[in-house]
């Protein structure tokens, strides 16, 4: 942004279909030191937790033992690309205190329909709880002491809902949702990359981590894939990183952290250890001023550091570290996602060479980074629906006495029996791949709403520069592409599913 404001008020956007936003003085952000960067770390430990799940331990290694390293560029696009996207949707919840999917409501035709939109498209990529299923697997085979088969189909299922009620539980205790999830997070996250820089550092050859290291910057070969596989891999590409619509979901823990202007608004408390507070309908605005100017580009510096060394340097470590666990230990060929043993196969290539103490260790660890993804999904769903109900309809806020947990935990409750039902429809793979590929129809939707809002409802001054536009713009070909070659590949199973 090259422009600087005056000292005097300009004139602001219009509200578009929701109320006008409020008035408020933006909060002067910690001034700007590593040591208050770290201390202010919430939204992306939040978001790795939920990003290190299906695409790092599942979909990556599925493409990469059919493939090598040699796709891993794929997942560099991807993860780079989010980075962005992130930052800048942030950039709106800093500016207003609103999550991104309110400026979603404010365009036309209105907030109903976008929020019955996003509603769908949400419920169609999270709603199945494929993520505690396949962490089930994992729990499955530590205790029956070898891979889960289709006889053990029972046995999977009973942990899936052991695994699904865990993280309700979770998200329903604590004064804070967004404080709880973020501790839970921290520890997860810890152990998962404690334990995979161990097995990567001492336990992985020079010319794995050689075939990694050129794969994610396109110099792993020239894979051609197969038709076939296009849908594995536009999932793969979805969920390098967080996957869809759940980056988004990203701003609305930014307001409930209360960075920038989310500072004047509020958050979401558990139900157990929770206490009612105050969220109204839409958030606030501040005064173009140089001095609150500095302070919304000091806010956007502690906005860069979390999405760039947090997320993005995380996202890189949970997809290379697992590829090379992979290429290291796990045959080629191996159907990592097609069956009821979807979390074992990088514990059996260790148990084969280390002995009982690896098999478990490494099943304890993939579970954390599935069951971490569902916690974060739970509660994806959950906060993004209730945030869009509570500023779509007033009726629903008089309903529930001003009180938003009542709505929140009215959508987990919806959400839980949703799930019950879902986990029983198909084994944890079939899930997963049907939420990636639903995430990658969503990241076009969303990329190019995030630019039309920035357009839309934030002054010239706040806006995301000219560069970073070109970048999502391309962000959404990219996606776009993936989902055609997708259905291309699928064209004639889709004719037949309509009876055609």
């Amino acid at each position: 942004m090259s422009t600087t404001p005056s000292q005097s008020e300009k004139s602001l956007p219009s509200p578009g279909c929701l109320p006008e936003w409020g008035q408020a003085e933006l909060p002067a952000p910690p001034p700007y030191s590593l040591g208050n960067a770290i201390k202010l770390i919430g939204p992306a430990a939040i978001a790795l937790g939920t990003a290190i799940g299906s695409g790092e331990w599942l979909l990556g290694p599925a493409v990469t033992v059919k493939y090598g390293a040699a796709l891993l560029w794929i997942a560099s696009i991807s993860i780079i690309l989010q980075v962005i996207l992130n930052q800048e949707m942030m950039r709106y919840t800093i500016a207003t205190g609103e999550p991104i999917f309110t400026g979603f409501l404010r365009t036309k035709p209105g907030p109903v329909f976008w929020g019955g939109c996003y509603t769908f498209l949400m419920f169609i990529q999270i709603g199945w709880p494929g993520w505690a299923l396949a962490g089930a697997t994992a729990i499955t085979a530590a205790f029956k002491g070898s891979m889960p088969l289709e006889a053990d189909k029972a046995v999977v299922l009973n942990w899936g809902y052991v695994t699904f009620f865990l993280s309700i539980a979770i998200i329903a205790t604590g004064g804070k949702i967004e404080k709880t999830l973020e501790r839970v997070q921290w520890f997860m996250i810890a152990w998962i990359l404690i334990f995979l820089l161990i097995v990567g550092v001492f336990y992985t050859s020079l010319a794995v981590w050689g075939k990694v290291v050129f794969g994610f910057v396109g110099l792993g070969g020239r894979a051609i894939p197969k038709p076939e596989d296009f849908v594995l891999l536009a999932s793969f590409a979805a969920v390098a990183g967080m996957g869809g619509l759940g980056n988004g979901t990203i701003t609305n823990w930014v307001r409930d952290k209360g960075w920038g202007m989310a500072s004047t608004v509020g958050h979401i408390s558990g139900l157990i250890g929770g206490k009612q507070l105050p969220l109204p309908q839409v958030g606030n605005r501040f005064a173009l001023t140089s001095e609150n100017f500095a302070r919304f580009k000091e806010w956007m510096r502690y906005i860069r550091f979390e999405q760039t060394w947090i997320f993005g340097v995380g996202c890189f470590l949970g997809m290379g570290l697992p590829a090379l666990m992979t290429l290291q230990f796990v045959p080629a060929g191996a159907n990592i996602i097609g069956d009821w043993g979807t979390a074992t196969y990088q514990a059996q290539g260790l148990q084969a060479k280390f002995g009982q103490i690896a098999w478990f260790l490494t099943l304890l660890n993939g579970f954390w980074i599935l069951f971490s993804t569902q916690l974060g999904n739970t509660d994806i769903f959950c906060r993004t629906v209730t945030d869009m109900l509570w500023s779509t309809h007033p009726k629903i806020q008089r309903w529930a006495k001003e009180d938003i947990r009542r709505v929140y935990f009215t959508v987990l409750a919806a959400f839980t029996l949703f799930g019950i039902w879902a986990i029983r429809q198909a084994t944890p793979g079939q899930l997963i791949v049907l939420s990636g590929i639903t995430a990658v129809f969503n990241f076009i939707v969303l990329a190019l709403h995030v630019i039309y809002v920035h357009r839309r409802f934030l002054p010239k001054e706040l806006r995301m520069s000219a560069v970073r536009e070109l970048l999502i713009l391309l962000f959404a070909a990219l996606f776009l592409m993936f989902l055609v070659a997708s259905i291309w590949a699928k064209w004639s199973d889709i004719l037949k599913a309509f009876g055609l």
